[in-house]
């Protein structure tokens, strides 16, 4: 992994530690890495192709959203 130690982040509005150094590595320990989901980063989108350089840091706020399917 790439960050130093774990770190606080919210995620989906619940505090978690998190050892992990990249948006991409988050969603591997939170075990969505196969899951069809959308992410935000802090109130900010982050596309599939850009997880794995986003870096996290001491205090973020990430999202994720899985599609829901029905009416």
């Amino acid at each position: 992994m790439t960050g130093s130690g774990a770190k606080t982040v919210t995620i989906n509005g619940e505090p978690r530690q998190l050892a992990a150094g990249t948006l991409a590595e988050a969603l591997v320990a939170l075990d969505y890495e196969d899951a069809v989901v959308a992410t935000a980063l802090n109130g900010a989108f982050v596309p599939k192709r850009k997880r794995a350089e986003t870096q996290l840091r001491q205090g973020d706020r990430i999202e994720i959203v899985a599609p829901r399917q029905g009416g």
